[in-house]
């Protein structure tokens, strides 16, 4: 009989009471090895299973991808190779697991591989009940199917492995798969998140809020479904030479809108769940709220904004002021602790007066593309004078939201500015702080001051802009201090809207769709059906809808679709990284030298204006090349498949 090694719970300790954080704590699990038939005879043994599986989503978490720091959004000085390119086949830049270079691919096989073998399986258990086999099941499809989706982003076309799993008594040379074709993949994933999707749950309890739900599935699902349909995959001939071992083409070369029309109906599912919403907060009496307009001011949400605080609305979905369990936005989140996480992002945000790693810096042009409070750019702001790029503010009450001597191109912005980015001259609360010296501090990054440039050492953000998108006021690292726990925002209901708009506006004609559940479902460039979804991100941010003509203009609403994602998603699942990739954008977006303030000026009332003057970040270069589109495969994954091709371009 087959043997199979894997991990059983730990005795006293059940999977399905577990939360997130406990069922990828590797430590509590011990290896046995067991027959098939006694692996499934018992529910503990199956819990153990199902758990194992889950401790693959560690290696999956797009929080954790080392390239969110490769796109030209944020900029972490220790991640230099993800932004100029240094990295190989032989150095992929990939090594999660302790396995070499292939570590992470080896790490998320052998998850398709507990969940396929555990999909076949389960069903011989005998204490399980009809209902308990069916969620374990759904949630092998979407951790199979997650699985696929993880190395798919990375190295484009990957070989799928047979439902029923890999007999491990095999050598790998035996087992040894070629690349599958894109379009296949794709086929693959969609039909076990369908699957996942007629049987996972609606909602889950409090101690489960890291198990899939209906929504997850719907959600993952009409996000493949919108990459697959993007300009990368989507009839491009410029892969036209991406192979497998004996010279098929993996990328389709002909384009098909009707993989817009999919990926618009499958967001259409998830809205039509009824379970999600966009994350609103009531105003209060710090709230930053928008100059008045007359169509949209004194009206509701999702009509308008009287009832909306931006700020916080947008904030509080980050920073751990509501736990993910309350929140109606997030569809599929993990909790967060230690390093490698949303908390070591904080610590590493945080400046070094406070104690903090002072790294985490924004790019200029992310900067300026936020628009304005009233909803312009900053381009059509300068125009009459609103935005202005020289001056500094005399008072702490001239403006909202802005202390003294801070420079005057970061007044009248949007509130999802100021729940991001700390400018120069930014306040951090720090309000779990023992001594009240480092409460409320107004910090700056100026050359020679304590958190900026010290002699040539440039142990600072290198764009002298921090990000502060995932810091709470409560948050201090000094003695005494705490970091409010965070949630994983892994999906979000923003995104299905997003989703949708982008899908429908590139449609040209009408399609019928079959829905997962077997319904049919029509799908064209409705105007109307685009703007039910924008303005309801513009209006929670306190911004006016787009006009009539942008609409009517599939080109313009395509580039304001692309800035609402780059704004909404910032330091998110390295969505910014990929919309490049997907978009084809990156050969232009990613070769412009990144962009900051001019970090060596120091605090002269003379010269401080010099320090906004926009600058290269000449220590960070910047470089992309055509094969950069996809990550090298490892050249340990090669030796161990020798039916594996290398993506083109790289050695």
């Amino acid at each position: 009989m087959k043997k199979l090694i894997f991990n059983i719970i730990a005795i006293g300790t059940i999977f399905m009471l577990s939360s997130c954080a406990d069922y990828l704590n590797v430590d509590k699990y011990f290896y046995d090895q067991l027959s098939l038939d006694s692996a499934f005879a018992k529910k503990i043994y199956v819990d153990g299973w199902l758990a194992n599986a889950y401790e693959g989503m560690n290696f999956m978490a797009e929080f954790k991808e080392r390239y969110r720091w490769g796109s030209d959004d944020l900029i972490n000085p220790d991640e230099k190779a993800m932004q100029n390119g240094n990295y190989s086949a032989d150095d992929p830049l990939d090594n999660m697991d302790g396995r070499g270079a292939a570590g992470t691919m080896y790490k998320v096989y052998e998850t398709v591989r507990k969940a396929s073998t555990f999909i076949d399986n389960v069903g011989r258990c005998p204490e399980l009940t009809l209902t308990e086999v069916s969620d374990y099941t759904a949630q092998a499809h979407f951790l199979r199917a997650y699985a696929y989706w993880s190395l798919l982003r990375r190295y484009g076309p990957i070989p799928l492995i047979p439902k029923e799993g890999l007999d491990v008594n095999l050598s790998y040379e035996t087992l040894s798969l070629p690349r599958s074709k894109f379009d296949d993949i794709i086929n693959f994933i969609n039909e076990d998140l369908e699957l996942a999707a007629v049987n996972l749950p609606v909602r889950r309890t409090i101690n489960n809020m890291g198990h899939p739900t209906k929504g997850a599935a719907l959600t993952l699902r009409a996000r493949v479904l919108l990459y697959a349909a993007s300009p990368l995959f989507n009839g491009n001939t410029d892969l036209f030479n991406m192979k497998d071992n004996v010279g098929n083409q993996l990328i389709n070369q002909t384009y098909d809108e009707g993989k817009w029309a999919r990926a618009a109906a499958a967001a259409k599912d998830v809205m039509e769940l009824n379970q999600y919403s966009l994350n609103i907060i009531k105003p209060s009496a710090t709230t930053i709220m928008p100059p008045h307009h007359a169509e949209y001011s004194d009206k509701e949400f999702p009509n308008g904004w009287a009832d909306v605080d931006p700020y916080a609305s947008y904030k509080s979905i980050f920073d751990g002021t509501i736990l993910g369990s309350k929140n109606d936005e997030l569809i599929f989140t993990r909790t967060n602790e230690g390093h490698n996480t949303i908390r070591g992002l904080v610590e590493s945000c945080i400046p070094r007066t406070l104690n903090g790693g002072n790294k985490i810096g924004v790019s200029q042009k992310m900067v300026d593309a936020y628009y304005m409070n009233d909803g312009r750019t900053i381009q059509e702001g300068k125009a009459d004078g609103y935005y202005q790029e020289r001056g500094f503010t005399t008072s702490s009450t001239e403006y909202p939201f802005l202390p003294a001597k801070v420079s005057l191109q970061y007044a009248n912005r949007e509130p999802r500015f100021y729940a991001s980015i700390a400018y120069n001259g930014s306040i951090w609360e720090c309000e779990s702080a023992n001594e009240s010296k480092y409460r409320r501090q107004q910090l700056f990054y100026y050359k020679n001051e304590n958190d900026g440039k010290l002699g040539f050492k440039e142990d600072l953000p290198l764009s002298g802009i921090g990000f502060k998108k995932f810091y709470n006021p409560e948050d201090a690292l000094t003695t005494g201090g705490y970091v409010v726990n965070k949630t994983e925002p892994s999906m979000r209901y923003a995104e299905v809207l997003l989703i949708y708009a982008e899908a429908l506006n590139e449609l040209t004609t009408t399609h019928n769709v079959v829905t997962y559940n077997g319904n049919s479902t029509t799908i064209s460039r409705d105007i109307e059906e685009m703007r039910y979804a924008l303005k309801q991100i513009r209006f929670r941010a306190g911004l006016p809808d787009f006009k009539d003509d942008i609409y009517a203009d599939q080109g313009e609403l395509r580039t304001r679709i692309k800035r609402e994602r780059q704004i909404e998603f910032l330091g998110e699942n390295a969505f910014r990284f990929l919309d490049n990739r997907r978009w084809k954008d990156a050969m232009v977006e990613e070769n412009m030298p990144l962009m900051g303030c001019n970090i060596n000026i120091s605090y002269d009332e003379d010269k401080i204006q010099l320090y906004y003057v926009p600058t290269a970040i000449t220590s960070m270069p910047k470089n992309f090349e055509q094969k950069m589109y996809f990550f090298p495969i490892p050249t340990e994954e090669l030796k161990r498949n020798v039916n594996m091709t290398q993506n083109p371009g790289w050695q």
